[in-house]
């Protein structure tokens, strides 16, 4: 028997793997490069393969025409201009991105947050209401506060991993740790399956290529990468290699290779 999470994770992603941008940034940041024309640069994600898109529920209301992808809302907001940027919001519930057409719901934690327990409270509460609409809950997990010393240590993202797949969450996404052998021990660890976040700009295309392939290596579903995606200046093109290796598991130097990326 299908269940409506399966239905719509299957429109989400493509032999079981996600390749998913976030173009969410526009509250936090402001309308970054890529997002100040968010509706060609999604056209362009589109026609690079991504297998799904993520972004408020402003962007998809205002749309010129429904997504040919996947599309995941996000439902969890702060901004750089506010006191506790690390303090994230719920903007959104599970019954109104139902009824945007979405297939799945994403919220961001800050583990660390002065903040912790009311967005816990929230991750928590996000998961119930997923599940009783049968929408796919991913999770954005972050260990972020003056308590955290290394973001990327293994075992403090093991621990923000298991926080969000134990609070309920179907996917839960992580930053990487900086290798595929460390990176391995908090796949293990997590009930959930894990997707990688993308982090900030970069300025070499090859080491955000590198990335996916050793989250892929370690055991992730996928990829989740915004900034270094929609900010390129061909998204679609960074967008076909890192098909070619989420999707159709090439190795870096062949996916390079098929889109000319030095």
């Amino acid at each position: 028997m299908v269940s409506g999470k399966q239905v719509r994770l299957s429109r989400l992603t493509e032999n079981g793997k996600m390749l998913c941008v976030p173009m969410d940034h526009g509250v936090s940041s402001g309308p970054l490069k890529g997002l100040d024309k968010i509706y060609r640069t999604i056209e362009r994600i589109e026609a690079g393969g991504a297998t799904a898109v993520l972004f408020q529920k402003g962007i998809i209301k205002h749309m010129p025409r429904p997504p040919k992808i996947g599309f995941i809302v996000h439902v969890s907001a702060s901004t750089s201009m506010g006191p506790d940027p690390n303090w994230k919001v719920r903007v959104s519930g599970a019954e109104h991105v139902v009824k945007l057409g979405a297939d799945g719901l994403s919220v961001h934690i800050n583990v660390g947050s002065k903040m912790e327990a009311d967005m816990l409270r929230k991750l928590g509460e996000l998961a119930d209401e997923c599940d009783s609409w049968q929408l796919p809950f991913i999770a954005m997990m972050y260990p972020r506060g003056e308590g955290v010393k290394n973001p990327n240590d293994p075992e403090v993202l093991a621990h923000v991993a298991r926080v969000g797949a134990e609070l309920g969450a179907d996917l839960v996404k992580v930053p990487y740790t900086g290798d595929e052998y460390t990176f391995k021990r908090v796949v293990e660890s997590c009930p959930s399956p894990i997707v990688v976040a993308g982090g900030p700009k970069m300025d070499n295309d090859l080491d955000v290529l590198r990335i996916a392939r050793g989250a892929i290596n370690a055991g992730a579903v996928g990829v989740t990468i915004g900034r270094n995606v929609f900010m390129h200046d061909r998204p679609e093109v960074i967008m076909r290699a890192l098909r070619a290796i989420v999707i159709e598991d090439k190795e870096v130097e062949e996916a390079a290779e098929l889109v000319a990326i030095k």
